[in-house]
């Protein structure tokens, strides 16, 4: 069977534009609308392919590109290979597998990417007890210091349970049955102990102080309990301060939700108008903030009067603060009630247990 001619790749390609109609069989009229006389195969046959006379590289974009030759495809090969019967060979990679433990760093193909959004591995907790109460109410209990400062304490890795260090605040223990130390220091369940001060000046309300100076705590002597103090008067202020081991309470009366009122005797220079001290009553502004209304009256007239002052929120040198912006600064301050707590007769530097109506009351708070 004789094969057809093969077509010259060059010759030119009939164009059109995209989307119109393709040329039929129809003559088109000529332009002077004279019918145009039909071409002859003889002179069509007569007429010569010019582009076969010339160089066909004049016309680059006529000539298709060489063909490239299609890649073997190796698993076809392989596949092509493969006698009937027999089991396919499985391709290995022809880099060498990783070592044992040797972490993948790249992929085949490219560069490694870089990881996005990796979290670091947790650190690991320390070891909770889950038995018996909380570690931090039982070192208050025992005198240690406030709840919230044990805490601090617990936190900062001081505290130890039957010899393991406990750095968690959700850890509990048996005050009965572990041994527990501060600073490898044992300590023990000891009795609840009550103590009301009249605090004179000169002495700072701290356990100890980093400046030397004498604290509350050279006052009160025979008492083996660690007891600390609830709340707190300035140095130069003097009255009335409860000292105690126990911490749920102590927590209890300095948290400012209880609004436990404090009384207070001020001294100040000159006597305030009474618009000053309706101001107070209605809650003084200071340092950008409205305070809550305080009680306030005139104890004492004179020239430089005692006004007697009740808070129910105690901020930093409030009431030395607050007669200090509007122009009578506070010459003396004492504190003469904590609550239900009072005593006339205490003078300054004594101190005395609470009889069991001044605990009752003041556990009622």
């Amino acid at each position: 069977m004789a094969t057809p001619p093969r077509k010259d790749p060059r010759k030119r390609v009939s164009a059109r534009k995209p989307g119109g109609p393709a040329r039929t069989g129809a003559k088109a009229p000529s332009r002077a609308g004279a019918k145009a006389a039909p071409r002859t195969a003889s002179r069509t046959a007569a007429r010569p392919d010019f582009r076969n006379e010339v160089n066909p590289a004049q016309w680059p974009d006529e000539v298709p590109a060489p063909r490239t030759p299609d890649r073997p495809s190796s698993r076809s090969n392989e596949r092509t290979a493969q006698k009937a019967g027999e089991r396919p060979v499985r391709r290995t990679s022809e880099r060498p597998a990783p070592k044992t433990g040797e972490r993948k760093t790249s992929r085949p193909g490219g560069p490694a990417k870089p990881r996005t959004g990796a979290k670091p591995r947790p650190a690991v907790k320390p070891k909770t007890v889950q038995s018996g109460e909380r570690l931090q109410k039982i070192l208050a209990a025992a005198g240690v210091d406030s709840r919230r400062a044990c805490e601090q304490i617990i936190l900062e890795g001081r505290v130890q349970v039957n010899g393991v260090t406990v750095t968690e605040l959700g850890s509990r223990a048996d005050a009965r049955r572990d041994e527990i130390t501060v600073d490898l220091q044992p300590i023990a369940r000891e009795s609840l102990v009550y103590i009301l001060l009249n605090k004179p000046k000169g002495y700072v309300t701290s356990v100890k102080d980093d400046q030397g100076r004498p604290t509350v705590m050279a006052l009160i002597h025979g008492v083996d309990a660690r007891v600390y103090p609830v709340g707190r008067l300035d140095f130069n202020s003097e009255g009335l301060l409860l000292l105690t081991n126990d911490g749920a309470l102590a927590q209890r009366l300095m948290a400012p939700e209880f609004h436990v009122p404090k009384v207070y005797l001020v001294k100040v220079h000159r006597m305030p108008r009474p618009e000053t001290l309706d101001e107070f009553r209605e809650g003084f502004r200071l340092d950008g903030r409205r305070l809550k209304p305080c009680g306030i009256e005139i104890a004492e007239k004179a020239d430089n009067p005692w006004l007697r002052v009740t808070l129910i929120e105690g901020k930093n040198q409030q009431i030395r603060k607050m007669f200090a912006a509007v122009g009578h600064p506070v010459s003396k301050l004492r504190r003469v009630q904590f609550g239900p707590l009072d005593d006339p007769a205490l003078k300054p530097g004594e101190w005395r247990f609470l009889n069991p109506q001044e605990l009752a009351a003041i556990k009622a708070l």
